[in-house]
């Protein structure tokens, strides 16, 4: 690193998770519940496809975005650019979806709901694509590491708690418009704010580009890259339906209001933030690898008490069992990636973050395929339509939504986590010395 060159402040790149989830969170807890039940325009079966279109277009933008990261050259760096470019249209996509023309027919609707919908979700991917290239470059050490990504996921947390939990109570009183203005330009503003403050390493503007299908077949030909993936991708595609089942959860299992969802849902998330500080000690002692394996098995059998729960307080008292797991896997997923990033640099020279990272984003990312096939499964096993015409037995409906599938799919995450082989200390690339040290 140039002694001209300030280090990246820590706290200034963590807070970036802020930024990213803010909006993101949101969207995938309310934008069926939303369209399906608050506006009873479009059925669950109409959502369930649009999210397969978007499965489909996923598995082409993931790799092109990771692939234009990492050949970029400027003098600005190579994340940076993308960083200022999809902030502001991550906002624009987020304000349109919750601002529908409301007078217009049903198949002007469902254009709407579509577009949107997957301008949204491409722009979040092109957003964290670039945003966590980020980290294992600026910080290299495994322990800060750990420790910056804690503080990462502290922010992801705090964001879900207002994306999430607060969200109903938000949009009581001031509409789902008027706050997805406010989470969008908020959003915007933070990850603006990171792409100016990160200090990429001037080196890698002189290292040579990373070619597509040597980069493809050496990413894809690594056995360790496809079961990182497959536990990953499955625990990926679990959380984002814990969120969007919580709202029909609260409404047909418990025959509460919706609103209290953000009861439910606010204390899963502070309970993770309170343990979210143990499990980084616990990794910095442990390495994350171990922990994370032990954390999706917690995750796993937490579901199990939450689906027996009949009443509110049985159910926040399920949750925090369920925060345990959750927050254990989220201080360790991203290092146990960010090691599969420092060994390919190791054994290649090459830096290609980008890629990799959107290799496991896509996985991640077929997490659209899980939620649309929950949605087609609360229709075509419980005969829920849409809030006009439930089905006989909502309550197990929301139940299958919220938990059952989630469940199944964790636990395949845990089970494959035992095949994953990781050095715990891996050397840095031979082209990538240390550039960026943790800022106050």
């Amino acid at each position: 690193m140039s002694q001209s060159q300030p280090p990246t402040s820590a706290w200034r790149y963590a807070i970036g998770m802020f930024g990213t989830s803010l909006p993101i969170n949101m969207f995938l807890t309310y934008m069926g519940f939303y369209y399906v039940r608050e506006l009873n325009v479009l059925t669950s079966t109409q959502v369930a496809a649009v999210l397969v279109a978007y499965a489909i277009i996923d598995a082409v933008d993931n790799p092109v975005y990771g692939y234009l990261s990492d050949r970029t050259r400027t003098r600005w760096g190579r994340r940076r650019p993308w960083l200022l470019v999809g902030a502001p249209l991550l906002a624009i996509g987020l304000v349109a979806f919750f601002n529908p023309p409301v007078d217009a027919g049903a198949p002007v609707l469902l254009a709407w709901f579509a577009f949107f919908a997957i301008l949204v979700q491409t722009i979040d991917s092109l957003v964290n694509t670039n945003y966590g290239s980020l980290l294992p470059e600026l910080f290299p050490e495994e322990r800060t590491r750990a420790r910056v990504n804690g503080l990462r996921q502290a922010f992801m947390l705090v964001a879900i708690v207002i994306g999430v939990a607060l969200t109903p109570v938000i949009t009581d009183a001031i509409g789902y418009a008027a706050t997805a203005v406010a989470y969008g330009a908020v959003a915007a503003v933070v990850i603006i704010s990171v792409a100016l403050g990160a200090r990429e390493n001037p080196a890698r503007r002189e290292s040579r580009k990373p070619r597509a299908l040597e980069s493809i077949r050496a990413i894809l030909g690594t056995k360790q890259f496809w079961l990182i993936a497959v536990a990953g991708g499955a625990y990926a595609s679990a959380m984002p339906l814990v969120l969007a089942g919580a709202p029909f959860f609260v409404t047909y299992t418990l025959g509460l209001d919706a609103v209290w969802s953000s009861v439910l849902l606010g204390t899963v998330i502070l309970g993770s933030i309170g343990f979210l500080a143990i499990w980084v000690r616990i990794v910095r002692r442990r390495g994350a690898l171990a922990v994370w394996r032990i954390s999706l098995v917690i995750l796993a059998f937490s579901f199990i008490p939450m689906y027996l729960v009949e009443s509110l307080p049985l159910a926040i008292a399920a949750g925090l069992l369920l925060a345990v797991g959750y927050s254990g896997v989220i201080a360790t997923m991203d290092l146990v990636v960010a090691r599969f990033i420092d060994a390919d640099a190791a054994r290649t020279g090459l830096h290609r973050e980008g890629m990799t990272i959107s290799a496991f984003g896509f996985a991640n990312r077929l997490n659209a395929l899980a939620r649309s096939a929950a949605f087609f499964g609360m229709a075509a096993f419980y005969g829920f339509n849409s809030a006009s015409d439930p089905g006989d037995n909502p309550g197990d409906a929301a139940r299958f939504l919220m938990l059952v599938v989630p469940f199944v799919l964790v636990t395949v995450a845990a089970v494959v986590s035992r095949f994953v082989r990781l050095d715990r200390a891996a050397p840095d690339a031979p082209a990538a010395p240390a550039t960026a040290a943790v800022g106050a």
